[in-house]
């Protein structure tokens, strides 16, 4: 089975030569273990089922037993076995050496359950569905560290080989590895499904033991992918369960789901970035609704590529999550986290791409050219006001945006005579 290059396979091989051990946490089948595994020298499958109980048996006994093996050791699922991270922590004190273990989970731990965080041991990073361009959909002819690298950087006339019904599929069928082995395209929606069927129904009670109502879990995440890419807060969301018809949740019900889908990574939300440039009353502070992927919210909606092809204005809150998922993927190894600024006044940035020295973009995710214009002009005024800002408090200045970006679902890249870049989600790359 051929093996796509993912962006983090560049990161997990700088931390391997950097620290004793990697965590890999992500969302379920997103690639986590076939990565590790072209890292990996060995490897203990503690879901393998025909040797679960020899491994298990070992722990009780002596756990460092299983971490004997060539290195990196991959060991896949950990969290089912938690006295496996003070073992590693051990190894790795007493072994003295980098690049000797990759951990692999599906959902974070209860940090209880171990002895020691692994500071100084043990490097995290995190794994998304895959990108555009890891799925070869995306030309990537246009780098992202290279638009903050070289500001000559001339991107005029890159043609993205995707149509806005090309995205619309790739939004359906999501960023998930397995859709790559199968030929049907029927077949690749249910990829997603199936990934909503099995959380609702397995994980979201398997996490931590505590038993879990599969319908109210659909419930949350119907809500949710209503709600996606807005500020919507949770009595919003709570409302909107009941208002469907359905018997309404409490809130200490929705908060308990709610934490065991951020831990299982498939909720991801988005926080607000609140630069000094207004009151603190006037910018929105919210958490901005989201998923790993846009397949989740297409899938649990019931939608289809038709259905989203007559929906464009539904089908744009879709677009602006796989853009995030994308940049996500493309900054990675760069610490690189999303936040997103809006007022009360109208003025926003769907997306604030921060990277780890500093360096930031303004972004917008507009899937039309006729409202290219107006992203445009939010983005310029969010410059001057930042601008503007720094002119009246000169003691701590804020940094101002290094790029203003406009994502757009078009044909072809450009820069506005303002300076302003104008990219189809197509041509991106890392």
């Amino acid at each position: 089975m051929e093996y796509y290059h993912r962006a983090a396979d560049d990161l997990l091989s700088d931390l391997l030569q950097a620290f004793g051990a990697v965590l890999i946490e992500g969302p379920k089948w997103c690639g986590k273990t076939t990565t590790a595994m072209q890292h990996a020298r060995s490897v203990v499958r503690l879901q393998d089922p025909d040797m679960r109980s020899e491994y298990l048996a070992t722990l009780d006994v002596k756990p460092s037993l299983l971490l004997a093996g060539d290195t990196p050791r991959l060991l896949d699922e950990w969290q089912d076995a938690p006295v496996l991270w003070d073992a590693v922590r051990v190894a790795v004190d007493q072994r003295g050496q980098v690049g000797q273990f990759i951990l692999t989970g599906s959902n974070t731990i209860d940090r209880s359950q171990i002895q020691h965080s692994g500071t100084g041991r043990v490097a995290r990073m995190t794994m998304l569905p895959m990108s555009l361009w890891e799925m070869g959909l995306s030309s990537g002819e246009i780098s992202v560290m290279k638009l903050f690298d070289d500001p000559q950087y001339d991107i005029d006339g890159i043609k993205s080989p995707m149509s806005v019904s090309d995205l619309i599929f790739a939004a359906c069928h999501g960023g998930w590895p397995s859709v790559l082995n199968i030929s049907s395209d029927r077949a690749k929606l249910l990829v997603a499904k199936n990934y909503v069927n099995t959380i609702c129904s397995d994980d979201i009670s398997r996490i931590d033991g505590k038993n879990r109502d599969p319908k109210v879990a659909q419930l949350i995440l119907r809500s949710y992918a209503r709600n996606i890419s807005t500020l919507a807060r949770k009595n919003t969301l709570l409302a909107d369960i009941t208002a469907s018809g359905d018997q309404g949740i409490t809130q200490d019900t929705f908060n308990d789901y709610e934490r065991a889908l951020e831990r299982l990574f498939v909720i991801q939300n988005i926080e607000a970035w609140c630069p000094a440039i207004r009151s603190k009353s006037a910018i929105r502070s919210s958490v901005k609704r989201g998923f790993a992927d846009p397949s989740i919210a297409v899938a649990i909606l019931g939608l289809s590529p038709e259905a989203l092809s007559s929906q464009l204005k539904t089908f744009g809150f879709l677009f602006e999550q796989m853009c995030i998922r994308d940049l996500r993927a493309y900054t990675n190894d760069l610490s690189g986290h999303v936040s997103y600024y809006r007022d009360r006044y109208g003025l926003e940035a769907d997306v604030v791409l921060h990277l780890e020295d500093g360096r930031y973009a303004l972004i917008e995710c507009k899937l039309g050219s006729s409202e290219i214009e107006r992203g445009a002009e939010h983005l310029l005024e969010l410059k001057h006001l930042i601008s503007s800002a720094n002119k009246r408090e000169t003691q701590v200045p804020i940094r101002e945006p290094d790029l203003l970006i406009l994502l757009t679902g078009g044909e072809m890249a450009y820069t506005r005579p303002d300076g302003v870049r104008v990219i189809p989600l197509g041509c991106l790359g890392r």
